[in-house]
């Protein structure tokens, strides 16, 4: 009966004590680190007293609270009792907080703090169990970016930077928490390193490489590897201008031959011998990176290109007739789909009933077009009535043919309005019924969004990262981040500028997988391997008769891209189960060992 009312009335008499010092932190005080000592002193002064209270009630702690597990003990009662009436106080938290923030800044900005206070500091808010609810996330949030990339040079930023993990690092073992290591060290990495990671790249990378600051790249490496997809922005940069840096070499020596050696044969010759040489000795990669290169280029600058022009006709001169037979189709079809737009757009002029929609359709064989996985969509009404209409209008002058709409290829222009003026949004179809959902909802979900567009998942997350993380952010994202998560929402974003009226914002593109690499690489083998037979039957006919090991000799002669001997080993095999060719009946095996001779067989 006694212990009950004992504690009882200790609990009373610490809580009065307690809420009697709230009064001196309710002052105002200009200065903060006068009111940091205060608050420490204060609770120095609650934890002598408490380890004094638990002393003189030790038996009543050992024996009535502790048999009573909803009790707590008397030094958690004060830790308790400090954190409620004190600390959780909204006006005394947030000078404390904030007043720890300044401390840590000014020793960030090399100005003489008083440490021993912040490790007094932050270790209460560890002990009374709001450290990371009320300090962490804030002082997170406080380690930004000083913007220093514009004002210093790279290799004096990432010596920056390096300092800067120091510190950060040196103020965890000095007076942080030590759960607050990986964030804070994560947050400093991601401020100084991740969002300027093509800045630095593209401020440093190329100048460093050529004075050789072996010590500087170094660093850069080092750093890069800290921040996810540092490496690889890396290597994306350094591949990227491989080709045009290599075409510009080649236009600097033969512009040398031209004017030093008045184009003299035998420098012309060895300079054509020592391309081939370095170029070959990687047998696939170069031909690869130049497909892209033309890639991005066509796609760069093929609009209003036509053919006909001298840059056109010297590109398809340099070629093969076999290898230009579908990028002449490819130009052939936008030509004829200009056409086919000027006839609909007179065949709709007079349709009031549609809506106000500038239609482009472009028409593709897909015999020359690369083939494109189908994805039903969710259009807009008005776009599948247009769509209607176009479908009747061309099936009627092509009876039998069949159109198959490519919503992954389409684009579209949309007018915009913000705060700052109207802007014109050059977007994908798949950006564009994204937007045209903000129409009548301020806010949604990525779950509401993926429901209304009916847009594949991973192609719903990098379109919603285009429009909300990219560099024309029309959306907001909350939370904020540079990945599209679950439970994400979006908002349109009304104070959205930018200094052009139209603005094109770019899909965030999908780097090549290694299945992808080697999906590409079966599909090439497939094209060639015509090539391939056309090149056995060549030899074939003119040698009639003609050993395993010479013939593939041959072939390596005549072919001008690499194949594996496996490769070339089933071409024969195919063309003799065709009956193009037949193995001579004396030596019925093909081996190394024992090679097979082949005859031609004529029809």
């Amino acid at each position: 009966i006694v212990s009950p009312t004992l504690y009882k009335q200790l609990r009373q008499v610490c809580e009065d004590h307690v809420q009697a010092q709230i009064l001196q932190f309710r002052e105002n005080s200009p200065d903060s680190v006068l009111f940091l000592k205060k608050m420490n002193a204060c609770w120095q002064d609650h934890c002598k007293q408490m380890i004094m209270i638990r002393s003189i009630f030790l038996f009543l702690d050992r024996t009535y609270v502790l048999q009573n597990s909803m009790l707590p003990s008397v030094w958690d009662m004060g830790l308790e009792l400090f954190r409620n009436h004190i600390i959780s106080d909204k006006t005394v938290q947030s000078k404390t907080i904030d007043g720890i923030l300044l401390l840590i800044e000014r020793e960030r900005s090399r100005e003489a703090v008083d440490r021993s206070l912040l490790r007094s500091l932050l270790s209460m808010l560890s002990d009374l169990q709001v450290y990371k609810d009320s300090f962490e996330l804030k002082f997170l949030e406080e380690t930004n970016c000083q913007r220093l990339m514009q004002e210093r040079e790279v290799p004096e930023y990432l010596n920056h930077v390096s300092k800067r993990l120091e510190e950060e690092g040196d103020r965890v073992i000095t007076y942080l928490d030590h759960s607050t290591q990986k964030p804070l060290i994560a947050c400093v990495e991601k401020q100084l390193l991740g969002e300027h990671l093509t800045a630095i790249l593209q401020k440093g990378l190329d100048h460093l490489l050529d004075e050789n600051r072996v010590p500087d790249l170094t660093q850069m490496s080092q750093l890069f590897s800290r921040v996810k997809g540092g490496q690889q922005a890396l290597l994306r940069h350094w591949n990227k201008d491989m080709v045009q840096d290599l075409l510009d070499f080649k236009d600097k020596v033969d512009h040398v031959i031209e004017v030093c050696f008045q184009k003299n044969e035998r420098f012309v010759n060895l300079m054509k011998e020592s391309f081939e040489t370095f170029i070959n000795k990687r047998p696939n990669k170069p031909a690869e990176l130049i497909a892209k290169h033309v890639d991005s280029k066509l796609r760069a600058g093929n609009r209003g290109h036509r053919r006909g022009t001298p840059c056109w006709e010297k590109c398809l001169s340099g070629l093969r007739r076999a290898f230009t037979s579908k990028l002449e189709g490819m130009f052939k079809d936008m030509e004829l789909s200009k056409d086919i737009m000027v006839h609909f757009k007179q065949h709709v002029q007079n349709q009031s009933d549609l809506a106000p929609i500038d239609l482009t359709v472009n028409i593709l064989t897909m015999g020359y077009w690369p083939t494109y996985t189908p994805m039903d969509v969710h259009l807009t009404p008005e776009m599948i009535k247009l769509q209607e209409v176009f479908k009747t209008f061309y099936l009627g002058k092509h009876t039998g043919w069949k159109l198959q709409w490519q919503t992954t290829l389409g684009h579209a222009v949309l007018k915009a309005e913000f705060k700052e003026g109207k802007k014109e949004l050059q977007v994908s179809l798949f950006q564009m019924l994204v937007l045209l959902m903000f129409n009548e909802e301020d806010e949604f979900s990525l779950e509401e969004i993926k429901l209304a567009t009916g847009i594949e998942d991973s192609e719903l997350r990098r379109t919603l990262q285009s429009l909300a993380c990219g560099k024309a952010r029309v959306l907001t994202k909350s939370p904020k981040g540079e990945e599209v998560e679950d439970g994400d929402k979006f908002v349109f974003n009304g104070d959205f500028k930018h200094k052009l009226f139209r603005i094109k914002i770019n899909q965030i593109q999908m780097k090549e997988t290694v299945e992808e690499q080697v999906s590409t690489t079966e599909r090439v083998f497939q094209d060639r391997q015509y090539q391939i037979d056309a090149a056995i039957v060549r030899i074939m006919k003119m040698r009639k008769t003609l050993g395993h090991n010479l013939l593939v000799s041959e072939l390596y002669n005549q072919l001008k891209f690499p194949v594996k001997p496996g490769d070339l080993k089933k071409r024969i095999e195919s063309l003799i189960d065709r009956d193009y060719m037949e193995r001579d009946k004396d030596n019925q095996t093909i081996s190394s060992i024992d090679p097979s001779k082949y005859h031609t067989i004529f029809f």
